[in-house]
């Protein structure tokens, strides 16, 4: 064995890396603490590991690009040997991981261990947590299916309704006007290094303060939290009952971590990957998508809001909860941590559950109906609809409900993928109108199943006034000619 050592010194010497590891193995537990409340933590860094280690082998055959990564999927599904179970490992794993995480985050709210000293670690555990949930929508969209692709729409509406820079957002979200390749590119970026490195980081952060702080106590009824006496009454319990993490510790997290991946390779097994559905089409304005499990309160919320109210509450209130739980520890950062004397804060948990469990359950079967207009259904302009008829004005609603204005743009606003309308009718006959909304052409996708006949004459019937003042719009000159032709016949 005296290699062995020889190069174990020789190693020890230049990374150092005995002492910190003894600080985590070694690091004092109160007894009352190595209890199977306190597993969530190292389980959901236990996910987070099988998330990197399958994210990493799947990114091998992932192509990111619009044209490819649908097919790429069904590669990894049908012809990759266990290429299915590793998608599906890797997306359980994330149903699982947000689900632990939420639970972790449940429990020191009740424990109280957000109080003294351990402020920083709860603000730093609420965005693991918005990081988490930003992994799990990354997630989703890149599957590029039907729900992908107006999840992505709908991210981009609840965007464009942020004030004043909420159009720009949305362009680097997209990566141009549209969902298109550019758009798949940046959530890969998202999902594979910013997010992944953000999180890692504050990981280890997170990691390193409870090393340091040591793991909260269990919460006694009448025990006080008191910034003036509490180190030196946790230094004092943990003197008399602490046991050291590994082996005292370790082994209820081993267990718990051992079991959860047994879970989620259960549910892989018997469940298969999640998705993808029907590769993504823009012109199946009738779909009915939904999101994955943990956003599907959201997606019911907005089903059910008034929508005067959609606005304030789409902008207003991730931002005050993100406040109301960073603030949580700095303004009750001391007094009772045992559930037992909290009763209000123990019913506002309640509420909560109740009614994120009442939202859920509605968003598995609510129906389309949230109407994100502000980004993809801007109002037509009023100056387009003076002096034009009924008829006309029915086509101008069509135009908005319909979204063309997600490709096109109308006095400045839109997209860019297609022409401007403004001027369109110099450029378009009648006929032309009918033939590219109804067989579409280009870059632009057929609109004769998803649009009625009367829509079709409607929309057409106001793309044909637009047409700058003064200039005509354009006519069909061989009809013209026949026309000119048969009225002197008839006279004659």
């Amino acid at each position: 064995m005296r290699w062995y050592k020889t190069l174990y010194g020789w190693i020890e010497r230049r990374i150092q890396l005995e002492s910190p590891i003894k600080d985590v193995v070694l690091h004092p537990v109160p007894k009352s603490t190595a209890s199977w409340w306190y597993v969530f933590g190292s389980a959901s860094l236990t996910l987070l590991i099988l998330q990197v280690l399958t994210g990493i082998f799947l990114a091998i055959t992932y192509v990111p690009s619009a044209a490819d990564a649908w097919q790429s999927l069904q590669v990894l599904n049908h012809q990759l040997p266990l290429g299915w179970f590793l998608r599906a490992m890797h997306g359980w794993g994330s149903n699982f991981m947000v689900a632990v995480v939420l639970v972790h985050m449940v429990q020191v709210f009740v424990f109280g261990a957000y109080k003294f000293p351990r402020e920083l670690t709860w603000i730093v555990g609420v965005f693991l947590l918005v990081l988490t949930l930003g992994m799990a929508f990354t997630g989703q969209v890149l599957r590029f299916d039907q729900d992908a692709y107006w999840g992505v729409g709908i991210g981009a509406a609840i965007t464009g309704r942020v004030p004043l820079i909420g159009r720009p957002l949305v362009q680097l979200l997209l990566g141009g006007p549209i969902i298109a390749g550019a758009t798949l590119t940046r959530f890969f970026t998202l999902h594979v290094f910013v997010i992944p490195g953000i999180l890692l980081a504050l990981v280890a952060l997170h990691v390193w303060m409870v090393l340091k702080l040591g793991i909260n106590e269990w919460p006694m009824p009448g025990r006080l939290v008191r910034r003036s006496t509490y180190i030196e009454e946790y230094n004092e319990l943990a003197r008399k009952s602490d046991m050291p993490f590994v082996p005292g510790a370790i082994w209820k997290d081993l267990v718990f971590g051992g079991a959860l991946l047994a879970a989620v390779a259960v549910c892989a097994i018997a469940l298969g990957p999640i998705g993808p559905g029907g590769p993504p089409d823009p012109t199946l304005i009738q779909t009915v998508p939904k999101p994955d499990y943990f956003f599907l309160w959201i997606y019911a919320g907005l089903a059910l809001l008034p929508a005067a109210w959609e606005t304030p509450v789409i902008l207003g209130a991730p931002v005050v909860i993100l406040l109301v739980l960073i603030a949580l520890p700095l303004i009750a950062g001391e007094g009772e941590k045992s559930w037992r004397r909290r009763p209000f804060a123990v019913l506002l948990l309640t509420a909560t559950a109740l009614g994120l469990a009442v939202l859920t359950h509605l968003g598995t079967y609510q129906p389309w109906s949230p109407k994100m207009n502000a980004w993809s259904s801007d109002p037509v302009p009023v100056r387009y609809l003076h002096d034009i008829t009924p008829l006309e004005r029915q086509g101008a609603i069509v135009l908005q409900e319909k979204q063309c204005r997600n490709c096109h743009s109308l006095d400045g606003e839109g997209g860019r993928r297609g022409p401007a309308l403004d001027d369109v009718a110099t450029r378009l006959t009648y006929d032309q109108f009918v033939r590219q909304v109804v067989q579409g052409g280009g870059n632009m996708p057929a609109y004769g199943k998803n649009l009625s006949g009367a829509e079709v004459d409607a929309l057409v019937g106001f793309l044909e006034t637009l047409h700058p003042a003064g200039q005509p719009p354009a006519s069909d000159m061989s009809r013209a000619l026949q026309q000119s032709e048969t009225v002197p016949n008839a006279v004659h």
